[in-house]
């Protein structure tokens, strides 16, 4: 007896259905074993971690997480049918925590009975805390072993409890040539792909598609469907170049505006301009620009840079910055990227300091591990005779009536006397500053003497 013969009203998903003739290729196409999957050699390969768990049948619950069309969905389905467990398969979009508890308590009669179940949950990240909590008893006790996937970083999306009882596995996209492959089997294959349509191909019309999939196997099928219709519809029924172009419209590209990939993004953007590689921070920000991002958010990143790592070895950096942003505020996209991509440029080629950022680091940390002492008198103002008795303004020396504008006078609250916060460094306009500072130390030292 199955779990489906005990409550036939909960909706599943049977192996058997990506066999439909009406299903897209991309479902036609599934692998159904570990020898028919392309990819993840690093999880599925022999001896690999993933592998061995399946073929020692290890019942543990799992998450997949990697960007989508990589093969998450149809893991969970080679495990459900080498297992031989009935497999249900939720989606998080949809389903709530309603449908979550009726499987619950089907999962608990069928364990009962002996009968094991695999709860697939694509999405699972969408599913709040206490949706989420609720999967703990029954992971717990083995009533029902959970995969879930997800294309967002499960450290910040799924419960620390939830997570400590699961195996996180990394999917990666597939390589280009990897796509190609699957490609040209839908293209043979009778039975379950276009075959029967009998078309021919140019190579560079499958790279093509495989490289605007952006490792995406799904939608490189979607493509190729696509594709497939418009060279039966001319006549030819010969893939080219420019009717996978045509079928491609636009590249896709993994990008998710409030995800991981915007702060890998944004990440690698930072990087590049802080290591002086134009070429890679250009490319960086073109992907963001490309993938849909904010351009004032890029360009609030970009004026942090201009803080962060330029400084003041470049100071006129900062005010470069502003002004992209005011162009981009005046002329909008897309000619306003333009001046934001001559910023980032700016900013990778000019000289670099954290000098003030590092400066202002340890003063925070002084601040928030010392006492808070009082301003010293001398650097009080006055304005009454109360005041004045106190010894408020006692002993300030006015800078403008000193020799060389400097005057002797310790400007720190007594247990910081003689601390040193900002240290320049010899690049750019800093190394002017650098010797400034020295020929102050020197006046204050001569004038102690």
């Amino acid at each position: 007896m199955s779990l489906f013969d005990l409550e036939p009203e909960v909706p599943h998903l049977s192996s058997k259905a990506s066999n439909r003739g009406g299903a897209p290729l991309a479902e036609r196409m599934r692998p159904r074993s570990l020898d028919e999957l392309l990819g993840q050699e690093h999880l599925v390969g022999p001896g690999k971690p993933l592998r061995v768990q399946i073929e020692h049948d290890d019942a543990s619950s799992m998450i997949f997480w990697g960007p989508p069309g990589v093969g998450k969905t149809t893991l969970a389905k080679i495990i459900a049918e080498t297992t031989k467990a009935s497999f249900i398969e939720f989606s998080a979009v949809t389903s709530g925590i309603k449908e979550i508890k009726q499987v619950m308590v089907t999962a608990a009669k069928a364990s009962q009975l002996h009968s094991r179940t695999i709860l697939f949950v694509d999405e699972i990240h969408r599913f709040n805390k206490a949706q989420q909590d609720a999967f703990l008893p029954y992971v717990e006790r083995g009533t029902i072993r959970l995969i879930g996937a997800t294309t967002e970083n499960p450290s910040f999306e799924i419960i620390s409890a939830l997570l400590s009882r699961c195996r996180v596995y990394v999917l990666e996209p597939l390589k280009d040539e990897q796509v190609v492959t699957l490609l040209r089997r839908a293209l043979a294959d009778k039975v379950r792909g276009l075959g029967a349509m009998e078309l021919t191909d140019d190579d560079d019309a499958l790279e093509l598609i495989a490289g605007y999939s952006s490792g995406d196997c799904r939608n490189a099928y979607n493509t190729l469907e696509v594709a497939a219709q418009l060279a039966t519809a001319d006549g030819s029924k010969h893939i080219t170049k420019s009717v996978a172009t045509e079928a491609a419209q636009k590249r896709v590209l993994m990008y998710d505006k409030a995800g991981e990939e915007h702060y890998n993004l944004i990440s690698a953007l930072h990087k590049s301009v802080r290591n002086s590689d134009p070429d890679a921070a250009l490319y960086w920000l073109g992907r963001m620009f490309a993938g849909g991002e904010d351009p004032l958010y890029l360009a609030r990143r970009i004026v942090r840079m201009a803080i962060e790592d330029i400084g003041l070895a470049a100071p006129e950096a900062l005010h470069l910055c502003l002004s992209a942003k005011e162009t981009y505020d005046f002329l909008g996209s897309p000619e306003g990227d333009l001046a934001l991509a001559e910023a980032v440029v700016y900013l990778a080629l000019a000289p670099k300091s954290n000098a003030v950022y590092t400066a202002f680091g340890a003063v925070q940390d002084d601040i928030e591990h010392t006492r808070a002492e009082p301003v010293p008198l001398h650097l009080r103002n006055a304005p009454t005779k109360l005041m004045k008795d106190l010894g408020y303004a006692e002993g300030y020396r006015y800078a403008h009536d000193e020799e060389d504008k400097v005057a002797d006078m310790d400007c720190l609250p007594e247990s910081l006397k003689g601390r040193s916060y900002y240290h320049p460094t010899q690049e750019g306009r800093e190394k002017q500053l650098a010797a400034r500072m020295e020929e102050i130390r020197r006046i204050r030292a001569g004038k102690r003497g």
